[in-house]
């Protein structure tokens, strides 16, 4: 359970970094995805897109 958490808490780290160039690949733009702006910053919570990557992910791992 702990290396889920830790695994989960990598990609939440590492996500904002690579947000720009996984915008061609979609993510950021199912819905579900949350987007607004604070001030000068667009923010943009990606609970759609994180649903589909984690489902892919997870049958990917089921048949391997």
């Amino acid at each position: 359970m702990i290396r889920w958490v830790a695994v989960v808490f990598v990609g939440l780290t590492i996500f904002p970094i690579l947000f720009p160039a996984l915008k061609n690949l979609g993510i950021g733009r199912c819905p579900g995805d949350l987007r607004f702006k604070i001030g000068q910053y667009n923010v943009c919570l990606p609970f759609g897109s994180t649903l589909v990557v984690s489902l892919v992910i997870f049958g990917i791992a089921e048949l391997a």
